[in-house]
């Protein structure tokens, strides 16, 4: 892995999100060659996107699934579920789903005005009994009531928690025994597959994924998403509603050299691996703590922990940056800590350091 160039990057401490971080440089120098490659048919009529469709095809072992770059996680969620979705039906998530809390109403927007209806379950995954019961409701078919369309999950969760293969299905069984049909919001799938240890395909449309948002922006992307289809025929309305959306992009190779550069010699996969293991070095130094409570176990490369107000100030002192949470228990204050394909041992070994109070 290489260390960020900028000597600032290097040195800070700012486990925010793994949005902080900057672009991959294998995925800038795939941007500069894109640029210098001269003319190329625009809208995605292109080899490079062509290419990102046939690599994404071999990653996931499915010969006709069809994809779709965009250019922001948002886009990507709203979109796959306005194809899901009519604007009557229901989207059930997690209550701590991004879809949820941090699109601003994207999805009901773009689904011409779908209903979002939290499903509730531990460390940001749907519990599949809570789920059933919701769907118990008998509603089909009755005008007065929205009319369950779809159910999305994300993968890994907002709690930093991922879902297995099992429990996956288990989901999609559902959903398949009420008509339903299943998205994956995979902004952070890089990372669940990592620790996982299984094949992308085992964990999405294996499972009984329908509709995948591929996330590479978090990992390293300048800023590219793609929505994966692995049941072409929910993808018919998609190129009309990204249009429509302003999200057809003229210049769509721009977002494909990103994808091709992010998928190429298992980039994606490389870069997880490197954030997982930064958020474990951060997890067994600042477990060694007493002071310190872990919410979530760790899973991926997000950290949820409890820490004592003079220890957050230390940190803070010192200039490390992170984000609150809501704890489980009154009276006390947690927090978020994300680590990116950026992330540095020495970053880490200091704020677990200065957390320790042992910094110089």
């Amino acid at each position: 892995m290489d260390a960020p160039s900028d000597s600032t990057a290097a040195t800070a401490l700012d486990f925010r999100s793994d949005n902080t971080a900057g672009a991959h440089p294998a995925i800038l120098d795939a941007l500069v060659r894109a640029y210098r490659a001269g003319p190329l048919t625009s809208y995605g009529d292109d080899p490079l996107t062509e290419r990102v469709v046939q690599r994404l095809r071999q990653l996931f072992e499915h010969d006709t699934l069809v994809a779709f770059p965009v250019a922001t996680g948002t886009a990507a969620n709203a979109l796959a579920l306005s194809c899901l979705t009519p604007p009557w039906g229901v989207v059930h998530c997690h209550p701590a789903a991004h879809i949820q809390v941090d699109e601003a109403g994207a999805p009901e927007l773009f689904t011409g005005g779908a209903k979002l209806v939290p499903v509730d379950g531990p460390a940001g995954k749907i519990e599949p009994q809570v789920l059933a019961a919701a769907l118990a409701q008998d509603v089909k078919g009755v005008v007065h009531h929205p009319q369950p369309a779809a159910i999305s999950i994300t993968q890994s969760t907002e709690c930093g928690a991922t879902y297995t293969p099992d429990e996956v299905k288990a989901i999609s069984e559902i959903a398949w025994a009420n008509g339903l049909a299943l998205h994956m919001d995979g902004a952070r799938l890089a990372n669940a597959v990592v620790h996982l240890g299984c094949s992308p395909a085992a964990v999405t449309w294996r499972a009984g994924v329908d509709v995948l948002s591929f996330g590479a922006t978090k990992n390293g992307a300048l800023g590219a998403e793609a929505v994966v289809f692995f049941d072409p025929a929910k993808a018919a309305e998609f190129e009309f509603r990204r249009k429509r959306g302003g999200h057809l992009f003229s210049k769509m190779r721009l977002l494909s050299a990103q994808l091709d550069a992010y998928l190429d010699h298992d980039l994606w996969l490389a870069n997880a691996r490197h954030a997982n293991d930064m958020a474990a070095r951060l997890e067994q130094g600042l477990s060694r703590l007493n002071s310190v409570r872990l919410l979530y176990k760790r899973e991926a490369n997000e950290l949820f922990v409890v820490l004592p107000d003079a220890v957050a100030d230390r940190l803070r002192d010192a200039g490390a940056l992170f984000y609150p949470w809501p704890s489980d228990r009154p009276g006390e204050n947690a927090y978020r800590l994300v680590t990116s394909f950026e992330t540095q041992a020495e970053q880490v070994a200091r704020f677990v350091a200065i957390a320790a109070g042992d910094a110089g």
